[in-house]
């Protein structure tokens, strides 16, 4: 029986994220009208629960109920609009 030949070790490389030359101002200003974008969502997603919630309090109570289970939908999308770049920058460090 013969021993199998040691296979080389191969570096993979692994550079670090770069934008392309002249894009960086362009994808902050991107990137700043989504989170702004975002935000707003976020404001009238819970002015809409708010507003199933009043108008749900009498003879409606499954349009109220569903304004509350809405809450934390909307609670949960914007903690992660507002950790995206953190989870993002595990993952590229």
């Amino acid at each position: 029986m013969t021993a199998a030949a040691p296979t080389p070790q191969v570096r993979v490389p692994n550079p670090p994220p770069q934008a392309p030359p002249g894009l960086d101002a362009k994808m902050d200003v991107l990137l700043g009208w989504g989170k702004y974008g975002v935000l707003i969502c976020g404001l009238a997603g819970l002015g809409i629960c708010a507003g199933q919630m009043a108008i749900g309090r009498k003879n409606r109570s499954t349009f109220a109920a569903d304004g509350a289970t809405g809450i934390p939908w909307v609670l949960g999308g914007l903690s992660l609009a507002a950790s995206a770049s953190a989870i993002v920058g595990v993952f590229f460090q």
